[in-house]
């Protein structure tokens, strides 16, 4: 039977969490975020009352 046989299964699962552990968050992090934060500004936008024009 060789499905039990551990020897290659074993090195494939090792190398398959090498490349999923090192490589590819690499080439994930490398990639620019296109919704960078904006700084904030110091001022206070002034903000005025909603009048409703039923009451």
């Amino acid at each position: 039977m060789p499905q039990l046989n551990p020897a290659p299964w074993f090195a494939i699962l090792m190398f398959s969490w090498l490349v999923f552990l090192t490589i590819i968050p690499t080439k994930m992090m490398s990639h620019m975020s296109p919704n960078e934060p904006a700084p904030l500004d110091s001022e206070k936008h002034k903000t005025e009352p909603w009048d409703w024009p039923w009451q």
